[in-house]
């Protein structure tokens, strides 16, 4: 059915919200909360802030806190109404908040006016100004060169967009392991915990513990006489070792090449061959939930060089290995006991390689991406920035070095002087819920597809979340239900939604502590990035209208990518693209819309479009309509199916639905109900079946393969309606 109307909040009665589950007690006090927020004739926003801040608690019912939310937009013409919005002296603690305060008419002019007022003056001087702000942020993260640079930007045929930190001489790693002001080497650089200990205590690493550590491994892998800026492979989960070995490789001036651990055998052969690996570190297994998966037994099936293999339980003697693999025990007693714990950085100039990571690879062979030593800066600079890491957090964000959000969570945390939390185990539990909580993590880091596990199993209840300051999501879409419902865990801290890519280093489109957060959508582009939104005829939109199309960059992005190792850099991201500003901009191939309050939301990748009775359409067009037809469905996927025997494609709806299976009558009322909202978009598109799915194939970076759906209902042809 149609979605009802939602009851505005001065209508809402204390019966209402018992109705939605609160005790007696507490619909009383809710009720009496309303009627203060609403006092006055408070805005939406206003009476929304009054009562997340002051009322709604996170053992309230969720229906409680969605009745309150919509109630105060009830009628509301904004499509993106603020979930959030920032406290003036909340803002000015900020990073940027602090550097404003301090140097806001230094640094904008006199139209400056506190930082909350002033942010978008500030991203404008982040654009317009690059050599001023980059070096500011390098000074307050921190950053130390062997050779400084002769200059932050200069021309450069060679580098679109120009050359960065031209003669520059630095090292990533040696800037992670380095003690600053504010940050000394007794300050604690890694939590910890294994899943299944939950009620041991914390382990911690302080900054000089990993230190030893990592010079004792790089110092280890100079005994292997590879030559100086070899690959060398990581597979293996996310914890203390594996961020020890990625340091140190790094630091060591080799190069790591990132393979994440869930990857079969032949995934794993690829990214070994294109970067040409010498080596690789792995487990002998994955422990979780109680069970053994096997990887070194994929990595000896991917035909991988010589492995150096680390048991998954403790100092478990691992047997079965191949001739020339390594223990760990064996690798490390390689190093000089003497000096294991000094080694002095391998000193890089900055477009010099540190790791290379890979697309998804869901169409053919994934792009291998080269990181240099500039990337990192860029997503310590995102985290710094829009995620507000400060000295002393503690920064969560359940990932894997294989992914580009794994050497982020490296890089954006210790650079910036807090600490990172890692879980050895399922952030899909409750270990995880109150590894977050003993942990007193300050910045969690999620992707849709686990909050919304954490919603359906309720895993977090019980939990105090109260040190989180903010969340950030990326990877995929959020639900806005679902993200209301995160912020209520926490007492309502914003969601920094965060959109960029490998080859982007961290972000180009994301939020800010200093601006109201919308649910599911972003508030700003990325500080020193220009976005731009393609209309039909391929020309930037002007910048601050309303519209929707395919996305594209300035090349003036500090840390992306300016080669590939296996593909045509220029072909991939500027071969026919449009200039702006006598530049060529520089494609991603997302579609993205500016809404009308001046919010982004992500629709997915331009390219997946259909061809309907001879007109070309985005599969993300149809879903949004789709999407919205009734409650009882949580996403949709739009493909083309070609009939038997030939003919034009016909549409194609793969629904999932958020709790029961609908009967077929429903789904005939379901493909009408999809009909007549389509019409609005195109009377002659027509939905020929509708599929239910338990849920939608996707990359292991959380991106929809409508080509597999596509692929799956030609071949199989499932029964439908």
């Amino acid at each position: 059915m149609a979605t009802a109307p939602h009851k505005p909040l001065a209508a809402i009665t204390a019966a209402d919200l018992a109705a939605a589950g609160a005790a007696a007690a507490d619909a009383a006090a809710l009720h009496s909360a309303v009627r203060t927020a609403l006092g006055g004739g408070a805005s939406p926003a206003a009476a929304w802030a009054e009562l997340s801040r002051a009322a709604l608690r996170p053992d309230l019912p969720f229906a409680v806190h969605r009745m309150l939310y919509y109630g105060c937009f009830a009628g509301s013409p904004s499509a993106t109404p603020p979930a959030w919005t920032p406290h003036p002296e909340e803002a000015a603690l900020t990073n940027v908040g602090r550097v404003l305060e301090a140097r806001g008419r230094e640094l904008i002019g006199e139209s400056y006016k506190d930082p909350v007022a002033s942010f978008r003056d500030f991203h404008k001087f982040s654009n317009e100004n690059p050599e001023a702000y980059w070096k500011l942020v390098f000074e307050e993260m921190g950053i130390a060169f062997s050779v400084e640079p002769s200059c932050i930007l200069r021309d450069s045929d060679a580098y679109p967009g120009g050359e960065w930190l031209p003669g520059a001489v630095l090292n990533a790693a040696e800037n992670c392991l380095a003690a600053k002001p504010g940050r000394n080497s007794g300050d604690v650089a890694i939590v910890w915990r294994d899943e299944g200990k939950d009620s041991e205590p914390l382990n911690f690493v302080t900054l000089e513990e990993l230190r030893k550590q990592v010079c004792l491994v790089a110092n280890a892998l100079d005994t292997l006489d590879l030559p100086k800026g070899s690959a060398i492979a990581i597979d293996m989960p996310m914890n203390v070792n594996a961020v020890v070995i990625y340091l140190a490789i790094v630091l060591a001036g080799y190069v790591v090449v990132s393979i994440a651990d869930s990857f079969a055998a032949p995934a794993i052969s690829t990214r070994l061959k294109i970067s040409e690996a010498k080596a690789i570190f792995t487990q002998d297994c994955i422990l979780r939930d109680d069970k053994e998966l096997p990887l070194y037994s994929r990595v000896v099936e991917a035909k991988a060089p010589m492995a150096i293999v680390i048991p998954a339980r403790g100092s478990t003697p691992i047997k079965g290995l191949r001739t020339d693999d390594l223990s760990w025990q064996d690798f490390l007693g390689r190093a000089d006991p003497t000096k294991a714990d000094i080694y002095t950085a391998v000193e890089q100039p900055a477009y010099q390689f540190s790791n290379i990571l890979f697309s998804s690879g869901t169409t053919g062979e994934p792009k291998a991406i080269p990181w240099t030593h500039l990337t990192p800066l860029k997503a310590a600079a995102d985290g710094w920035c829009h995620m507000d890491i400060r000295r002393g957090d503690v920064v969560a964000w359940p990932t894997n070095l294989g992914w580009m959000m794994g050497p982020w969570l490296v890089y954006a945390s210790l650079l910036n002087g807090a600490s990172m939390a890692l879980y050895n185990g399922s952030p899909n539990s409750s270990g995880f819920a109150k590894f977050v909580q003993d942990a007193k993590v300050t910045m969690l880091g999620v992707v849709p597809s686990i909050v919304r596990t954490w919603k359906n199993t309720d895993c977090t209840a019980g939990f105090d979340w109260s040190t989180i300051r903010c969340f950030s999501s990326t990877g995929e879409a959020s639900s806005v239900d679902d993200y209301l419902w995160l912020m209520g865990r926490a007492f309502y801290k914003p969601v920094i939604e965060y959109c960029g890519g490998t080859e982007i280093g961290g972000g180009f489109v994301t939020g800010s502590l200093l601006q109201p957060q919308a649910l599911s959508a972003f508030s700003t582009p990325a500080m020193g990035c220009n976005m731009f939104i393609l209309d039909s005829n391929g020309n930037p939109l002007p910048q601050d209208s309303a519209g929707i199309g395919e996305l594209a960059l300035d090349p003036t992005l500090f840390g992306s990518s300016t080669t590939l190792l296996n593909a045509d850099h220029h072909e991939v991201y500027f071969s026919g693209m449009p200039q702006w500003n006598a530049k060529v901009l520089r494609r991603h191939g997302d579609e993205f819309e500016r809404t009308a309050e001046g919010y982004y939301r992500a629709h997915g990748r331009a390219d997946d479009t259909m061809n309907l009775g001879g007109i070309k359409v985005s599969s993300i067009e149809i879903e949004r309509i789709c999407n919205r037809v009734n409650d009882t469905i949580l996403e949709t996927a739009a493909i083309g199916v070609p009939p038997v025997g030939g003919g034009p494609e016909q549409l194609t709806i793969a629904v999932v639905f958020r709790d029961q299976s609908p009967q077929a009558e429903d789904l005939n009322q379901l493909k009408l109900l999809f009909n007549s909202a389509l019409k609005k978009l195109n009377p002659l598109f027509k939905v020929s079946s509708v599929i239910v799915v338990p849920s939608l194939p996707r990359t292991a970076s959380n991106k929809v393969m409508r080509r597999v759906l596509r692929k799956e209902f030609t071949q199989a042809k499932p029964s439908k309606i």
